[in-house]
Order: C-alpha cells, then sequence, then structure tokens
C-alpha cells in the first residue's frame, strides 16, 4: 500500500488522520512540525504528504516550497490543509505547488477521496513519465546507431577504396568517392550536433537563469535567414524549382543560431519526407506581437497516433520507407520553439501533406 506521512502540529488531529488512514490499509508515518516533516519526507519519500500550514518551526508553505526545490521531494503529491479556508490561502499554496487542499475540518471520507485522486493522479504521470523512457531508450536503440554506423560505412568503404587503389581509379572516380566521403561525414556531424543541441535545451529548460539569458537574444533579419536558409536546403535535395518562398520582414526574440537550426530542421524535413516535382511552402508572417513561420509540404504526412507520438528519436514507418535522420528535428524545433516563448503547432493528413508552424515572440525595440 502506498506511504502516506502527515504533518501537522496538532497531536490529536494528526493522531485522528493518521489512525483513519491505517484503517484505510495506507502505510503511514507522522511528524508534529514541519522542520521534522521536511526531514522525514527526504529520509522515507512517502508517496504523498498530508501537511498542515499553521505550525511551528516550519509552517506548511515553506515546506512546500522546499520539497519542490529538492530533485528527491519535487515530485511528492502535496495535500494542503488548513483552518483558514480562503481562496487567497488557496491560491498561494496552489502556486507553491500543492496537489490539493481540504479545510478543516473534515471528514474521514472526504481525506480518502482527496487523497485517493492525488495517488490515481501521480500514478498516471509516473506511468506516462516511464512509457517515454521506455520509448526514448528504444528509439535510441534502433535510430541513433543507424544514423551513426550507416554515414560511418559510407566513410570506410570509400577511404578504403581511395587508400589500397588510387592508381586504379580515374580522377572522375576519385572526386566521386570524395565526395560520398564527405555527404557521410556531413550527415554523421549532423547526427551528433543534433544529439547535443538535444541535451543543451534540455538542460537550459530546467535553469531559470539560463533560459531568461537565451530570450534575451534575437535576430534581426528573420526574412533573410529563413531565405538563405530554405534556398541551401532546396538546392541540396536539388528541388530549388519546388521551393516556393512568401516572407515578410521582422526582428525576433530568438538567437540567430537557434533560429537557424528551427528553419533548417522544418525545411529539411519538408523536403525529405514529400517527392520531387510537390511544392513546399515556406511562409511568414509579423503581426503585433508574434512572427510566424509556417512549413508545409505535400508529402506522405502523418496519423494522429504519430502526431500525438512525436518523440526525440522517433521513427515512423521506417520498415516501409528510407529516411535519413535520428528523429529529432521536429522535437528540436518544437523545444527551440518553446524555450523562446512562442507556440508550435503541427497539422497533418495521411497522403495529403504536412504544415508546421511556429510562432515566435518579436523582439523589443
Amino acid at each position: 500500500m502506498p506511504k502516506i506521512l502527515v504533518i501537522d502540529d496538532d497531536d490529536s488531529f494528526r493522531q485522528a488522520a493518521v489512525c483513519a488512514l491505517q484503517k484505510k490499509g495506507f502505510e503511514t508515518c507522522e511528524a508534529g512540525d514541519g522542520a521534522a516533516g521536511a526531514e522525514l519526507a527526504r529520509r522515507l519519500l512517502p508517496d504523498l504528504i498530508i501537511c498542515d500550514i499553521n505550525m511551528s518551526k516550519m509552517d506548511g508553505y515553506t515546506l512546500l516550497e522546499t520539497l519542490r526545490h529538492e530533485p528527491a521531494t519535487a515530485a511528492i503529491p502535496v495535500i494542503l490543509m488548513t483552518g483558514m479556508g480562503d481562496a487567497a490561502s488557496m491560491r498561494r499554496g496552489m502556486n507553491l505547488g500543492a496537489d490539493d487542499y481540504l479545510a478543516k475540518p473534515f471528514s474521514a471520507p472526504q481525506m480518502f477521496s482527496a487523497v485517493d485522486a492525488r495517488l490515481k493522479q501521480h500514478q498516471a504521470l509516473r506511468q506516462n513519465a516511464e512509457k517515454k523512457l521506455a520509448d526514448l531508450r528504444a528509439n535510441l536503440s534502433l535510430a541513433l546507431p543507424h544514423e551513426m554506423i550507416t554515414p560511418l560505412n559510407g566513410i570506410f568503404a570509400s577511404a578504403q577504396i581511395l587508400s589500397t587503389s588510387p592508381e586504379s581509379l580515374t580522377l572522375p572516380e576519385i572526386a566521386e568517392y570524395g565526395a560520398t566521403i564527405l555527404q557521410s561525414a556531413e550527415r554523421l556531424h549532423r547526427t551528433v550536433q543534433n544529439f547535443l543541441l538535444y541535451g543543451q535545451l534540455e538542460m537550459q529548460a530546467s535553469d531559470p537563469k539560463t533560459l531568461a539569458g537565451l530570450r534575451e537574444k534575437r535576430t534581426e533579419q528573420a526574412r533573410q535567414v529563413i531565405e538563405a536558409r530554405a534556398r541551401r536546403q532546396a538546392e541540396k535535395a536539388t528541388r530549388i524549382a519546388d521551393l516556393q518562398l512568401d516572407l515578410a520582414e521582422g526582428s525576433i526574440a530568438v538567437g540567430q543560431d537557434l533560429f537557424t537550426k528551427l528553419v533548417d530542421e522544418l525545411v529539411d524535413n519538408a523536403f525529405k519526407f514529400s517527392t520531387a516535382g510537390t511544392t513546399v511552402r515556406v511562409a511568414s508572417s509579423s503581426s503585433k506581437d508574434h512572427y510566424t513561420l509556417s512549413v508545409s509540404d505535400r508529402g506522405r504526412g502523418m496519423d494522429g497516433d504519430q502526431i500525438a507520438n512525436i518523440g526525440a528519436y522517433a521513427q515512423f514507418d521506417r520498415t516501409t520507407h528510407e529516411q535519413q535522420g535520428s528523429g529529432l528535428g521536429l522535437i528540436l524545433a518544437r523545444r527551440i520553439t518553446q524555450l523562446s516563448g512562442g507556440e508550435f503547432s503541427l497539422q497533418s493528413q495521411r497522403d495529403a501533406g504536412t504544415t508546421v508552424t511556429a510562432k515566435l515572440p518579436l523582439a523589443a525595440n
């Protein structure tokens, strides 16, 4: 059974709550003040904490804030108890990360209802996190090795031919093998870069100071950046005739390095998952507060389940469609947009195409 920690300096009320929980079958532990409760929480890592707000040594608000700032206890559900029952107290508790509220006096059924709801919610969140971790592990074991080994094979094979029998090769053949090595090296380099950038973005997301600094950067001439990068991707795909541009001027609150990466990934994806002769449209517009970039293709698209399951290193239809990439493109574009304070959306239909939109904040004048 789940372990519940009850923290209250009112001995009779605390013991009554503990007794009721034990009769319900829960394992319990208890503390008579906030400081002792915080120590027990760190040591025992209970499944849920029921804590009074008005206590000696450390009140419930301080205890909650302390627990939320420590990695080991940050995710433990906390139900606050108080006799105040006013909206301001409830709002303050919720802003600090409380999961629920019980106004004293409350009945045992009311407590059981709150406890069951929070435990079920926490279990669902845990299962979802475990599923995402399992998916990430599976995707890493399939996509990432392929994206590293395949270009390495191209490099090794071409380099071996050049090094063992150069005298038998014509100049055009030598140039062809050199081009294969360069193309494979560029593919491997991009995979490593994306892998490192993904980790860097996730670390920045958890550091408020770094995140604030990230949002102070800017790209002055968004239109020129988009046009240059889109043309480069089209040339790389040998599909310059398929590129359609409809761009607006604007300065955005995103560093140029990250904005360049965002454009590269979205446009590269559009060419990668559509066929030659179909249009890839790259458009942008500027409003009062936002600069919106959209990239549309007429490729094979995705169904609802695939859109919902987009994640790091996730690739779809690998067995029926050859594709290059680690599956990080859309995730990187979405993360860059989110960390910049923007909005990211994707609309797609099977065999009809995909439109990806990044709505980014304008740079302050």
